[in-house]
């Protein structure tokens, strides 16, 4: 059995739309897309080297992974773990409306997603199921409690505006912090584990 892992890029004030360039996303008139590049550093490519190189499978949006096919493919230096793990493994992408995908070993999933990404996780071996960005695709499977693990990754930048990982009206819910780290541009590397609902109290007042 695998765990599903989300990663995704994150402003200050929680944005995720359109992390990689101008182009990548400007639903809602989003105008700031490629606001993580100033900032992308070697602490950063270890980072995501260290996480491409457990994963089993990857589960993507229809967004995401029409944004990856145009791209991936090409790399073809084995040197490259992200370009050789996503050319290799399985990829699952779901949609309703992409029937023939072209990128070698992948799996449209076009309904009774919760239900398909519960089986996928019980019978992948060998690594992570893992989501990348994906943000309405994350958001669904959150609800339904299958995401077992958050790698997020704080750029120092606010944006304003845009798709937000966290929606307003979800689920409260606790997490532990399981690793931390820092890259010399100022990212910050957070992952996290929910542990249930969350828990509300009163600070006792001094008498």
């Amino acid at each position: 059995m695998a765990e599903l892992t989300l990663t995704t890029f994150l402003s200050l004030d929680g944005v995720m739309q359109a992390p990689g360039g101008p182009d990548e996303d400007r639903g809602g008139g989003f105008e700031y897309g490629g606001w993580t590049v100033p900032f992308a550093d070697e602490g950063m490519m270890r980072f995501i080297d260290e996480l491409f190189g457990r994963s089993a499978a990857f589960l993507l949006g229809r967004r995401t992974y029409d944004i990856f096919a145009a791209y991936w493919p090409k790399v073809t230096d084995p040197e490259n773990l992200v370009a050789s793990s996503l050319n290799a493994l399985p990829k699952y992408v779901v949609s309703t409306t992409l029937d023939k995908p072209e990128w070698h070993n992948t799996t449209v999933i076009p309904t009774d997603v919760a239900e398909e990404i519960a089986r996928l996780k019980e019978h992948t071996e060998g690594g992570e199921l893992q989501i990348h960005g994906s943000g309405a695709l994350a958001r669904s499977l959150m609800a339904h409690g299958l995401v077992d693990e958050y790698n997020l990754l704080y750029f120092p930048v606010v944006l304003g505006s845009g798709d937000r990982l966290f929606p307003e009206g979800g689920q409260p819910t606790a997490f532990e912090r399981t690793e931390a780290r820092e890259t010399p541009s100022g990212i910050s590397i957070r992952t996290y584990r929910p542990t249930g609902r969350a828990r509300f109290g009163t600070f006792p007042l001094d008498d």
